[in-house]
């Protein structure tokens, strides 16, 4: 009887007889065909791939100590050792162990097998019904709400419904329908894992190298959307190039005369995707480093954000239930980020209903002109939180009394807060209103147990007055 080593090598000879195929000798029919099957084949070589990778990293595990196959084989750590043994990536070989635990029978302490972490993907994966991109963002999301979900035995058949949508749909699809399922299982909503996304953000400057300087950095869904919208629209084909240099300007420029003898100018961008998407970033940036202190909020973005929401998670006054999706963003965020990004954003709501028909398209939310800013500025001397020190140039402008619930955009219902104190009150359990076309706030009765209203803003021009600030 062949051994599997001996079985895997005689189709291993069999798939590099085929690799020389003449696809170009046929028909449409059996390129079709023949690609499906060829997208089996791989399946199971992935599978295979998976589960032996996880057998790997079993045996390397930490608590063996140099008796584990890794440390034996001179590596600290079985993702080294596996990308010796099959040259892959790093970033590959953690993936392939990840998703190889999941799907391997689990052992317990004395012996006895146990049905993997996840029985559907790795049934799946075994007839080869599943490919790996979607069984990865399954385990992933399933993992991510397991620690949290009220119900654990709620998992199971969520994991059995993206399973069972993968056979018809896409990776990318079935993405999103486990993001759906992660939000539903997970009782404290969208708020704590958006927040862990906030506090992860980073933006690094690296050393040049023959002349260019390398940046990177990862940021949260909201600044994602932002940046997309950003770029989307001032790459559009029907908007003039934006954020050209004089050279660049200078070679996109052309001409041609009509029959009548006009001539007619016209610019034809000569830029790579990427070189648009570089100049609109540093145009943005310059524009924001360029904009004075008597306007905050200068750098505001001309970029539209599209906000997808349920009209009965818009209605859901709670903070830590609801979600919404943002244009051109995989990630979902919360319904109150959608009402705090509303604040000082162009951003547009479109309401859907319980069976996904479109019951209303919002226009973009009215914002406070540069005159309300200065005025702003003047009365509140920067951001309004206790001890905040922030000044007008890096603050919002926030509708006390919010939009979407018939909150005027007027500096009576106007106040500045800087970017993290903005978030704090939407995210939190303060309160703020408005008393003679002041702000004052309310802290929530475990902070503040007498529960008095304090009157905020540190205008200088009242900083003579007893206590520093004008009365209430």
């Amino acid at each position: 009887m062949d051994t599997p080593i001996a079985t895997l090598q005689q189709a291993s000879t069999l798939l590099a007889g085929l690799a020389t195929l003449p696809f170009e000798a046929l028909t449409d029919e059996e390129t079709c065909s023949l690609t499906g099957l060829i997208e089996q084949v791989g399946r199971s070589i992935d599978t295979l791939r998976a589960r032996s990778a996880a057998e790997v990293d079993d045996r390397s595990r930490f608590e063996l100590g140099r008796a584990g196959l890794s440390s034996r084989l001179g590596h600290r750590r079985s993702v080294h050792l596996l990308e010796q043994l099959t040259r892959v990536s790093s970033s590959e070989a953690a993936r392939r162990i990840r998703l190889g635990t999941a799907i391997r029978p689990r052992r317990t302490l004395d012996g006895r097998v146990m049905v993997p972490a996840h029985p559907h993907v790795a049934a799946a994966m075994i007839a080869g019904t599943l490919g790996v991109d979607a069984a990865a963002q399954i385990v992933r999301c399933l993992d991510q709400a397991a620690p949290h979900t009220a119900h654990p035995d709620q998992l199971d058949p969520a994991e059995k419904h993206l399973v069972e949508t993968a056979r018809v749909e896409s990776a990318d699809i079935v993405a999103v329908y486990a993001r759906v399922q992660r939000e539903a299982l997970d009782p404290d909503g969208t708020r704590p894992r958006e927040n862990e996304l906030r506090d992860r953000r980073r933006f690094s400057l690296g050393r040049e190298a023959h002349g260019l300087t390398t940046f990177a950095g990862a940021c949260d869904p909201v600044n994602a959307a932002l940046l997309r919208a950003a770029f989307t629209e001032s790459s559009s084909p029907k908007v003039t190039p934006r954020f050209l240099s004089d050279e660049d300007r200078a070679r996109a420029t052309v001409t041609h005369s009509t029959v009548d003898g006009e001539v007619i100018e016209r610019i034809v961008d000569p830029r790579t995707r990427e070189q648009r998407q570089h100049d609109v970033f540093v145009g943005l940036m310059t524009a924001g480093l360029r904009s004075t202190g008597l306007e905050p909020g200068g750098m505001r973005s001309t970029a539209t954000i599209v906000a997808v929401v349920q009209l009965a998670d818009l209605e859901n006054t709670s903070l830590d239930r609801g979600i919404a999706w943002l244009d051109d963003v995989d990630e979902p965020v919360s319904v109150d980020t959608v009402r705090e990004l509303a604040c000082d954003a162009d951003i547009v709501h479109v309401l859907l209903g319980s069976f996904g028909q479109i019951l209303a398209l919002g226009s973009t939310q009215r914002l406070f002109t540069s005159a309300q800013r200065r005025a702003l500025a003047v009365r509140d001397g920067g951001c309004v939180w206790p001890q905040c020190t922030a000044p007008p140039s890096w603050c919002q402008a926030h509708h006390v009394q919010e939009s979407g619930e018939g909150g005027a955009t007027h500096t009576d219902n106007g106040v500045l807060l800087c970017a993290a104190h903005h978030h704090m009150l939407h995210s939190s359990h303060f309160t703020m209103k408005m008393v003679n076309a002041k702000p004052q706030l309310l802290a929530p009765p475990w902070l503040d147990p007498e529960q008095l209203w304090r009157g905020l803003g540190r205008a200088r021009v009242s900083m003579g007055r007893p206590g520093g600030r004008e009365p209430g």
